[in-house]
């Protein structure tokens, strides 16, 4: 379907013929009214643009006119670029004023817009990206579609002046040929959303995405297939997982040497911290300087993880450093945390994070500027070549070469005097940076995106025992839950500038959920877990497929469109089904309620026949599927009250990685809201008053013990 869709696609792009920023001051267009900083930048735009809503397609409808739907977010490098080539220049406005209905919508606050028409794109060109160009009809239906388009054409791409006039030209003369794309469209949309309760799944999947892994993996550099190189953070929990499960030590090496490398390269931001979306090359040298909120906490979380499988320290201080800078720049005075930092400032991309050579050494000295210079990489005439000319720069991009530690060796250096003599170059030269004029910050907060957050600090706070980390967490889970629920006690979307609103999707609920259970488990706050339970309650009533199993990205009160997505697949975030698959199946070991194991095991079903043809895709899928299978221990720590001495003995019990383990702790004098939200913890109270461990399987616990060694023993 997709191939004859796609041939279609090239044979009407025949058909219809496709072979200076003027800022407008005092003149802004409809988004003026947003609160998407995305559209806000599109304010002055000479394009008399829209927000998605009835009144565009009321008016389209009206005049007869297709709509011009642009879909990108706020820190994308060549959704600015088309914006100065093509929605600043009055000929093109003028073009897309008389002809189209055009509409601006922010994917990040959209997600359920942006994924129907993002698989139309790929399926339409064979690639997909933002910004995201379609051309539909009134009634939503696409017939054109692609991503980047320059103000005139380029070789084989066609510019806007070109395109324009040749997509009118197919409205008004060529309606059959359109409308046989449509049908075409709708057909492989409603095709390709249908999922029905299919077979369950088996461990085969588990081990046929380990395999594909392998194929995959770059020995050299780490990471998984050639350039552009992702994260992917959750297909490294996944090795780890599987690891963890199966013994199989290659999963771990994988999960390593991608660690290692990821921190030496040039994705990592070695002066101010956190990383880069994502390198466009395979060593993770020259990256996409974009920094997403989502990016921080995924990686930190697989680092988390690694760090627990493996106790090398060195993973434990990159999640110090990421959280060092989601903290300092990325969250607000409220607590709540911010989405994005762009790439570009002063008009480039990048400007903010280069060096110049006599920049180092005027700032460091010559001595120091030449050792900085020497382990990071950093050159005279520049280390990168420009993406675009291939032409070297002369600037640079701090890296290492090897690590700290190697060089010292090699050097005959000691090691810790070189680690902090480093570290003194870094803040002169951070405190330089800061002089510099800053990338845009994409100041809303959004609700999934500060689960995850939320979920990577209370984890990072528990593991690392660190309690300032908690206390972020916890921070923005008050803030999501004192600032974006609405009267109906359900998740809001976005909040910003004292306003909050948007309908929520999937992800919201299955990422927030996910935050709250983290909490649960670093806290042992009940209110957690009954905040948990409420909104997986509002979640299954709102989303969740009765009929086929899986969750539904919309709500039902939802935007009206094509069909009703449901989504498995893992983005650079991982799916919101899996997420949630993977917090029903905790809820189930934690409440002893059966209910949400078999939810999560009819959405497992619901995507198997799409987990089976890309197992690889649903990595995170696959890891809560593991989670379910593999038999997950339950483990109630009672005493008499929760004091220094039991939070000791806790960390000493979860001292190994047992990612297939939720731990609940029972106060015998603060018990009663525990036992409603776990009625079966009732019958646990201690062994004379000492501190009592139950390690429970499948709601079976074995004898009780109040030796931490027999306890410590009993999880293995």
């Amino acid at each position: 379907m997709i191939k004859n869709l796609h041939h279609l696609f090239l044979l009407f792009l025949l058909i219809i013929g496709c072979s200076n920023n003027k800022e407008r001051i005092g003149k802004m267009n409809r988004l003026a009214e947003s609160q998407s900083p995305y559209l806000l930048q599109h304010k002055n735009n000479p394009v008399d643009w829209y927000p998605w809503g009835n009144e565009a397609f009321q008016k389209a409808e009206k005049e007869n006119k297709p709509i011009f739907l642009s879909i990108g977010y706020s820190t994308c490098h060549w959704c600015h670029v088309m914006e100065h080539e093509s929605f600043e220049d009055e000929e093109v406005a003028k073009l897309m004023n008389d002809n189209f209905i055009s509409i601006k919508v922010d994917r990040e606050e959209m997600p359920e817009i942006d994924h129907l028409y993002m698989s139309v794109c790929q399926a339409m060109t064979g690639r997909g990206g933002w910004p995201l160009t379609i051309v539909m009809s009134p009634k939503k239906e696409p017939f054109f579609a692609g991503t980047y388009f320059p103000k005139t054409g380029r070789g084989n791409q066609p510019g806007m002046m070109e395109l324009i006039p040749s997509l009118m030209n197919a409205w008004s003369n060529k309606q059959d040929d359109i409308q046989k794309t449509i049908k075409q469209v709708n057909e492989y949309l409603i095709s390709t959303n249908k999922t029905a309760s299919g077979k369950s799944l088996e461990k085969d999947v588990i081990n046929n995405a380990y395999e594909n892994f392998v194929e995959r993996y770059d020995n050299e550099h780490g990471g998984f297939g050639n350039a552009p190189k992702f994260p992917s953070p959750h297909n490294l929990i996944f090795l780890l997982r599987y690891y963890k499960s199966y013994g199989q030590k290659t999963a771990l090496n994988m999960v390593t040497k991608t660690l290692e490398k990821m921190r030496l390269g040039g994705i990592f931001d070695h002066i101010g911290f956190g990383f880069h979306r994502y390198s466009t090359d395979q060593n993770w040298f020259l990256p996409h300087f974009e920094k997403m909120l989502y990016d921080q906490a995924m990686i930190s979380m697989a680092y988390l993880e690694g760090f627990e499988a493996t106790k090398n320290k060195k993973y434990a201080d990159v999640v110090e450093e990421v959280f060092a800078y989601v903290l300092r720049d990325m969250t607000n005075e409220e607590g709540a945390f911010l989405s994005a930092e762009d790439a570009d400032s002063e008009g480039e991309e990048g400007k903010f994070y280069i060096w110049k050579y006599e920049e180092i050494i005027n700032i460091l000295g010559t001595n120091e500027g030449e050792k900085f210079c020497e382990i990071f990489g950093i050159k005279k005439d520049g280390n990168f070549l420009d993406e675009a000319t291939g032409q070297l720069m002369p600037d640079n991009i701090p890296y290492l070469r090897n690590e700290i530690e190697t060089f010292a060796q090699i050097n005959e250096l000691n090691k810790n005097e070189l680690e902090k003599t480093l570290e003194e170059h870094r803040n002169k030269l951070f405190k330089s940076r800061k002089k510099r004029i800053h990338p845009l910050k994409d100041d809303k907060v959004l609700t999934d995106w500060n689960g995850l957050m939320i979920a990577a600090m209370a984890k990072g706070g528990r593991v690392l025992n660190n309690q300032k980390y908690i206390n972020a967490a916890i921070n923005s889970a008050d803030f999501i839950l004192n600032n974006l629920i609405d009267d109906r006690g359900r998740l809001l979307k976005r909040y910003r500038v004292n306003s909050a609103g948007l309908q929520p999707h999937i992800d919201d609920y299955s990422f927030f959920i996910w935050g709250l259970l983290e909490l649960y488990q670093a806290t042992f706050d009940t209110r957690f877990l009954a905040s948990a339970l409420n909104f997986s309650e509002i979640m299954v009533e709102d989303f969740l497929d009765k009929k086929n199993g899986g969750f539904f990205i919309g709500p039902n009160n939802g935007e009206k469109l094509i069909v009703r997505a449901k989504d498995s697949y893992d983005g650079a975030i991982p799916s919101g089904n899996a997420v949630a698959a993977l917090n029903c199946i905790r809820l189930s070991k934690l409440t002893g309620d059966s209910k949400w194991e078999e939810i999560a095991f009819e959405t497992f079903k619901a995507f198997s026949s799409k987990v089976y043809q890309t197992p690889s895709a649903h990595s995170f899928m696959l890891s809560a599927y593991m989670f379910g299978l593999e038999s997950p221990k339950e483990v109630v720590i009672v005493a008499e009250k929760n004091d220094d001495r039991v939070k000791n003995k806790i960390i000493e019990l979860r001292n190994e990685y047992n990612p297939h383990t939720v731990f609940i702790f029972k106060s015998m004098k603060e018990s009663s809201e525990l036992d409603l939200l776990a009625p079966w913890t009732k019958t646990h109270h201690t062994i004379d008053s000492e501190i009592t461990y139950f390690i429970c399987e499948n709601f079976a616990c074995k004898m009780p013990t109040i030796d931490i060694k027999t306890a410590i023993n009993n999880l293995d």
